[in-house]
């Protein structure tokens, strides 16, 4: 009489409750982390255009935050944005123009620099929500306009009224500069998540 089929006692995947099945492991979650850091060093690194007195360049740091949230989800896409700000405080020439170290804080572009986390984690918290919910561009849409753009608005605006001597109004007046530049961005990068995605649809519902 044949054996019954053995369930083997090693398995090496699992589906998650949710019925997705979560990506390798911490050491994957590292290496993504570490890649999009570098990502949105890369982009910081680009030639800036000048913004006149105020002082704060255009960059495409913002893009590289927004795919952060929008391809790796919230925690993930925090984790990179903050690992990021840490290199540059630390010394490293990773900010716009090769700037580095503790002085960048008493700039005007302390604020957003510092918002880079938060905003990384509403984008990529909006952005997986819109996936959860068969809304995928929806969702990273929303995030990369209220995470990479108004959540870090509402940390640079401050920074740059207080770097720059101007009343909270004028700050956000001068702001608005930054808004054209920023839409621009945020179509690019919900473009690109949007492919990754259709090539690694569990990408962005893991950690």
């Amino acid at each position: 009489m044949p054996s019954p089929l053995r369930r083997s006692p090693l398995r090496t995947t699992a589906p998650a409750a949710d019925g997705v099945r979560r990506p390798a492991g911490r050491t994957g979650d590292l290496a993504l982390v570490a890649v999009f850091a570098a990502l949105v060093a890369a982009l910081a690194l680009t030639p800036a255009l000048p913004t006149g007195p105020v002082g704060v360049p255009i960059t495409l740091q913002t893009l590289g935050l927004m795919l952060c949230g929008a391809v790796l989800g919230p925690w993930r896409g925090a984790l990179a944005a903050l690992v990021y700000l840490l290199m540059g405080l630390a010394g490293l020439p990773v900010f716009a123009g090769g700037a580095a170290g503790l002085a960048v804080l008493a700039g005007p572009s302390a604020g957003f620099l510092l918002a880079y986390p938060a905003g990384a984690l509403v984008t990529g918290a909006l952005a997986r929500a819109g996936a959860r919910r068969g809304a995928a561009v929806l969702g990273a849409a929303a995030g990369c306009l209220l995470g990479g753009i108004a959540v870090v608005y509402a940390g640079g605006v401050p920074g740059m009224a207080l770097a720059g001597g101007l009343s909270p109004a004028e700050a956000a007046w001068a702001s608005l500069r930054y808004v054209p530049g920023d839409l621009v961005k945020l179509v690019v990068a919900v473009v690109v998540a949007a492919a990754v995605h259709r090539a690694s649809p569990r990408l962005l519902l893991g950690r």
